[in-house]
């Protein structure tokens, strides 16, 4: 019976897809979930709900994604992750809305097209008078992990032989008993169109292990901040005054630490959140990819003013385990991503496409682009809608097409005889198409006896439009995003676990990010936004501070 298929099919468990080098912390989380690894052996390729990859997808994969599967990359988000495309696009940001808003990002140059405009600036700091010649950083445009950095004053020493971005150095860091540190925040954009962005509350403070000091700018281990290199030097087992063994805090460790000494984290939090939103409007929106996500890093400084600065944005953040503070940071922030993900919305259409199949039935989701759909052919209507953003209006229907509300066409009956006892959703899609055609007659008694109350079946050519490979059933995309969508209020989950809503952060916001992006009207909410976000109570900070940068 088919009722019995779709109930043994309701108990599948979701399966997660990973390419080689993810970190197996991923593996262990998706597991513990209660989730299935994908076998190439045993299931169809498209029998999955999730694939994790340390790289970029192909445009091959984003093309023939189905509705039930997320992939954890937006295609070309390499726009902000790439040090060089990051600094155009926030320079023309600075150029388009100004430097009140954008300037959070130090001076940069890329090389060797800016070497003219480099040496330029470099020789009128040089001439001033009375002014202290500024520290520099030389950064390959690619690499991560602090491989291939220079620190430098004096340009003669500055030396490159790959492309590579030169930025004033931020002389001024906040030290903790005279230890630099930067943040590794977690931020998690479920949507490019409508633009949605959560950050996550609980984060890395990252500490150079041995003391700050710009006499000796070839310490790697007194100016960078990177695990991947402090974790090989001499001090990182040992205990140093005021920050402990390792070179790791946890957010909340720093934000007390902050408080007692009278420092205004909201404060400072509110403005790295403005970074943050800032920084992704520059590149908003990527191409329509409603069937992905991104969990970016964002590398953020503080001077000993408290004004944070964004250093970089990492693609794919590494989730590997090198202290306890990892594991009690990185576990629950993988967590909190399925749950952000919200999969108990959509699977249903992955479990009825293989119940539909398996029953001698086909189940295709509604399109839920507008009431003028309503007038096309319903078989024809996924095949032709091309991705794009929904409006408030269509929200609520899509939700409802995620969790059930499809509609059910009869296909041709299954031929009685197997050649193999098993048979994936490949093999019985082929099986179905080669089907010998029989009567209307006699297929219509067939359907409406496996099917009661079945009423008339879709034109011919609907029938093929659903079972064809063609290009356009492999670019079928969902048109709505259900999977973070609240049922309740059609907007955005303001919180689920550790990640919390940072964009939008008002109803004008929301609605100048629906249809489309009015990369203006946000701009100006978000200048409403950091004019009220007023300077704190006077600190005696010369006093106060001398606590967190003593040497």
């Amino acid at each position: 019976m088919a009722d019995d298929c779709d109930t043994r099919d309701t108990l599948r468990p979701l399966v997660f897809r990973l390419h080689e080098n993810v970190p197996a912390i991923v593996r262990e989380v998706l597991l513990e979930r209660g989730w299935t690894e994908f076998d190439k052996k045993e299931q169809d390729d498209t029998d999955w709900n999730l694939y994790w990859r340390n790289s970029p997808f192909r445009m091959t994969d984003h093309h023939s994604i189905k509705p039930w599967q997320r992939l954890n990359h937006y295609p070309e988000a390499v726009r902000i992750t790439r040090k060089d495309y990051l600094a155009r696009h926030l320079k023309r940001m600075k150029g388009s809305y100004g430097s009140a808003l954008y300037e959070f990002s130090p001076v940069a140059f890329i090389m060797p097209n800016d070497y003219v405009k480099f040496i330029a600036e470099y020789s009128k700091e040089r001439q001033s008078l009375g002014r202290r010649p500024s520290y520099w950083i030389c950064k390959p445009v690619d690499l991560s992990r602090g491989r291939g950095i220079l620190i430098f004053q004096d340009v003669k020493d500055l030396e490159y032989d790959c492309a590579v971005i030169v930025q004033k150095y931020i002389s001024n860091p906040l030290l903790i008993s005279g230890y630099k540190l930067d943040l590794r925040l977690y931020v998690c954009v479920t949507s490019f169109c409508p633009l949605t962005i959560y950050t996550y509350e609980e984060g890395l403070v990252r500490f150079a292990t041995e003391k700050f000091d710009l006499d000796s700018l070839d310490n790697v281990y007194a100016h960078l901040t990177n695990t991947s290199i402090n974790k090989y030097g001499a001090s990182y087992t040992k205990y140093k005054e005021g920050i402990g063994c390792g070179c790791k805090w946890t957010f909340s460790k720093l934000r007390s630490y902050l408080r007692i000494f009278g420092v205004d984290d909201v404060v400072l939090w509110q403005k790295i959140n403005n970074i943050v939103i800032l920084t992704l409007l520059a590149v908003t929106p990527l191409p329509v990819a409603p069937n992905c996500f991104e969990l970016f890093g964002f590398d953020i400084l503080i001077d000993d003013k408290f004004k944070p600065w964004l250093l970089e944005v990492n693609y794919s953040p590494a989730l590997c385990l090198d202290c306890s503070i990892d594991v009690a940071v990185k576990r629950k922030l993988l967590h909190d991503v399925v749950e952000l993900l919200n999969y108990k919305q959509i699977d249903a259409l992955r479990q009825n496409q293989v119940a539909g199949i398996k029953g001698g039935r086909r189940w295709v989701p509604w399109s839920t682009a507008g009431e003028n759909a309503t007038k096309e052919t319903p078989g024809l209507r996924t095949c032709q809608k091309v991705a794009k953003c929904t409006s408030a209006s269509s929200v609520q229907p899509a939700l409802q097409a995620a969790r059930g509300s499809i509609c059910k066409v009869p296909t041709q009956t299954k031929k009685t005889a197997r050649a193999h006892p098993r048979k994936t959703l490949t093999s019985e899609l082929r099986e179905r198409m080669n089907t010998p055609k029989t009567s209307s007659k006699a297929k219509t008694g067939a359907q409406n006896k496996q099917h009661p109350g079945a009423g008339h079946s879709p034109p011919k050519s609907a029938q093929l439009s659903q079972w064809s490979p063609t290009p356009d059933f492999c670019n079928y995309k969902l048109t709505m995003h259900p999977y973070f969508l609240s049922d309740k209020d059609q907007r955005p989950i303001p919180r689920v676990g550790g990640f919390v809503l940072i964009f939008p952060f008002n109803e004008a916001a929301l609605q100048a990010s629906r249809d489309g992006t009015d990369t203006k009207s946000i701009i100006k909410e978000i200048s409403k936004l950091v004019s009220k976000q007023l300077p704190s109570k006077q600190q005696n900070t010369k006093k106060r501070t001398g606590y967190l940068t003593s040497v």
